[in-house]
């Protein structure tokens, strides 16, 4: 991070020595990772006590991966881990944002789909995607999808809500199976 954060600066510190032919095709740095370097700093100082992100490569700040590990609620114990990819028209669209853990869970299939409205692009109840959002409210509210925004009424896997309509504390036991077999 801190090496995409030092290229900018000297990239705009260059500027006036170079020709402007030369800095326009080659060293040309697009808006996304501009904002990026100001929010993974932001977003690393804030981040949930639960949380963890890491970035393979610290020249690609579009492509981090994020480690969930509840400290209450059904999934406490798991640690479930996320793949993060800022697309290149960001932060007009939001990120795309795909589950790696196999998880029994009402608003996340077990191919790693995940339902949180602010990953929408068109909400229809308003909550989706806004330009004035940033990864900071994508990773809060990841976490949150396993305590205070776990839905069970407007499930994307709907057997993991039925299971849990039907008996709670079997819909538990299968949670808790997936945590000990894919979520260490």
């Amino acid at each position: 991070m801190l090496t995409l954060a030092r290229k900018l600066k000297k990239d705009d510190g260059g500027k006036a020595g170079r020709s402007s032919a030369t800095s326009d095709s080659t060293h040309r740095v697009s808006i996304r990772d501009r904002l990026l370097t100001k929010e993974v700093a932001d977003l690393e100082a804030n981040l949930p006590s639960t949380c963890k992100a890491s970035f393979p490569d610290e020249n690609k700040l579009h492509h981090f991966q994020l480690s969930v590990s509840p400290d209450e609620g059904y999934y406490q114990s798991g640690k479930f881990q996320f793949e993060v990819d800022v697309p290149e028209a960001y932060n007009m669209v939001p990120p795309k944002v795909r589950c790696l853990t196999r998880i029994w869970h009402p608003n996340i299939t077990e191919n790693g789909e995940i339902c949180l409205s602010l990953l929408r692009e068109h909400s229809i109840d308003g909550t989706g995607w806004a330009p004035t959002r940033t990864l900071k409210d994508v990773v809060w509210g990841l976490n949150s999808l396993f305590t205070d925004l776990l839905n069970f009424d407007d499930p994307l896997n709907i057997d993991a809500a039925e299971h849990h309509l039907r008996d709670k504390e079997d819909f538990r036991n299968k949670v808790q199976d997936y945590i000990k077999h894919y979520a260490r």
